[in-house]
């Protein structure tokens, strides 16, 4: 029994141990995590959220500083805009005509009725002022009026510069901001959640490479067991000190360990493709795994006092609950609520805007049309009033609602993070006790197997005695190895519920 042990203790430090033979290359726990964290396109698309939502926050906090803007524009059109009707037009053209008849009516009406001038006068007053130079001095006048009133407007250009400042939206523009803050704290937390489920992944798959690494070398020592019986078997069929039934029951259970060696081995390489996989290796990379997750000497896996169970007890639940990734999602998502109701809130809230800018023309209407660029400084103050928004009212209650949604959820699972750690912790027991029991099982079996070959070698038991105290320390060994990766997995397990770090 101490060969088969030696045995064993080989094969497994070869798994344990990089040998200068050996081109597999050895990789350890902390390397495939670090291969994971680089390769997984998961964390890379939660890295990009968090660069998406830092810009997104730095946006909102530019809502509530000054804007600048620029806009400028052309239009033409078929015809200038007139200032004058043709009707004024005319009237002006003609001015003087006008002023001329109105003076010669004016003059008809006041003199006529005077005794001793009569219509002669009016009329010789009337001839006098219509051929006069000041009817043609005053035409001209009117004249140029109506040429100096004409624009040419059918090109037309101008532009704007314009400074906004928000001065109270309700409130609106600070939540907006903070829920841009939230939103990149978010996507931090969103971004660890997703880097410990890669970690646990990584993990699980190591373990299962680490079980049926040692379960194949478990096999092999099997199979060669069987087959060092098989062949004492034969010799004793030889000597006539056995019979053709106990060889066949031997070759039937040799036959067994050969299949359960190859299902071994079809599931190591099963496991290292899915550990290659969640590393970003090529599925058909060889390699081994080791360096100190687990003891190896003579056939044994030790765990040592500082890998004992987690002192759960020096971590009181609040500190649980504050380093839970789903527990800090969920105070980010209570806080964005809250924004989320002011926001609501806002809509029912004033709101005033300070502007200025410069306003450029072309044609300058700040100088009589004239085709050349003419501007003016501009500012104002806009102000709005909500008085019956029914809308708003009902988009309030609704985020009040959704606040209080989150706060249901935030009670639920602190209860259940509760009763997953206090879970976790018991199952943990369990599994030492497990492997203590599996230990003190396998040290029975090997006595047993021990015994057993001593009797057989003696003649004292049969093959098939020998054969069930074989298959007996097998399976003390495989349980041992169970318990173990199942301690091993629930360590990982409870220092995720607990919020540690993997």
């Amino acid at each position: 029994m101490r060969v088969q042990k030696t045995i064993l203790a080989l094969l497994l430090t070869l798994m344990a141990t990089q040998l200068p033979l050996t081109a597999q290359e050895l990789v350890t726990l902390d390397s495939c995590r670090a291969r994971a964290l680089r390769a997984n396109a998961g964390l890379k698309q939660a890295e990009m959220k968090v660069v998406e939502t830092e810009a997104l926050e730095h946006a909102a906090l530019w809502q509530m500083l000054p804007k600048v803007s620029a806009n400028g524009g052309y239009l033409w059109m078929e015809k200038s805009v007139n200032l004058l009707s043709e009707e004024q037009k005319e009237r002006l053209a003609h001015l003087g005509d006008n002023v001329s008849a109105n003076v010669s009516q004016s003059l008809h009406e006041q003199l006529d009725p005077l005794a001793g001038f009569g219509p002669t006068v009016a009329d010789a007053l009337s001839n006098a002022l219509s051929g006069s130079q000041l009817t043609s001095d005053i035409n001209s006048v009117g004249q140029q009026l109506v040429t100096d009133l004409e624009t040419d407007t059918r090109r037309m250009g101008g532009g704007m510069v314009t400074l906004t400042q928000p001065v109270y939206m309700g409130g609106k523009l600070l939540a907006m901001h903070r829920t841009a803050m939230l939103t990149h704290r978010l996507a931090g937390v969103e971004l660890s959640q997703k880097q410990q489920e890669t970690l646990l992944a990584v993990d699980e798959a190591y373990w299962q490479v680490v079980s049926v690494g040692y379960k194949k070398a478990l096999a092999e020592q099997y199979a060669a067991l069987l087959d060092t019986l098989e062949h004492h078997v034969e010799l004793l069929l030889e000597a006539e000190m056995a019979t053709k039934g106990d060889l066949a029951q031997v070759r039937v259970k040799h036959n067994e360990a050969e299949m359960q060696l190859t299902k071994a081995r079809n599931g190591q390489r099963l496991a290292k493709m899915l550990l290659a996989e969640r590393c970003g290796m090529p599925l058909e990379a060889d390699f081994e795994v080791g360096s100190g997750e687990w003891v190896v000497g003579s056939g044994e896996w030790g765990v040592d006092s500082s890998r004992q169970m987690l002192p759960t007890t020096h971590y009181p639940l609040s500190t649980i609950y504050s380093r839970r990734n789903e527990l800090q999602m969920l105070r980010i998502a209570d806080s964005v609520a809250q924004q989320g109701v002011r926001v609501a809130a806002s809509v029912l809230k004033p709101n005033v805007v300070v502007t200025g800018g410069y306003l450029m023309t072309n044609p300058n209407v700040f100088d009589g049309f004239k085709n050349e660029w003419g501007g003016t400084w501009t500012a104002g103050v806009v102000v709005n009033v909500p008085l019956v928004h029914p809308a708003g009212i009902y988009a309030l209650r609704a985020a009040k609602a959704k606040r209080q949604e989150v706060a249901y959820q935030m009670e639920e699972a602190e209860r259940l993070i509760a009763l997953q750690v206090s879970k976790l912790q018991c199952e943990l027991e369990l599994a030492y006790k497990h492997l203590a029991e599996a230990e003190s099982n396998l040290e029975s079996a090997e006595d047993n197997l021990e015994l057993a070959q001593e009797s057989f070698g003696a003649g004292a038991c049969s093959s098939s005695d020998l054969m069930a105290a074989q298959t007996g320390w097998m399976k003390a060994e495989s349980e041992v190895i169970d318990a173990r990766i199942e301690i091993e997995m629930g360590r990982v397990y409870l220092k995720q519920a607990m919020g540690i770090g993997l």
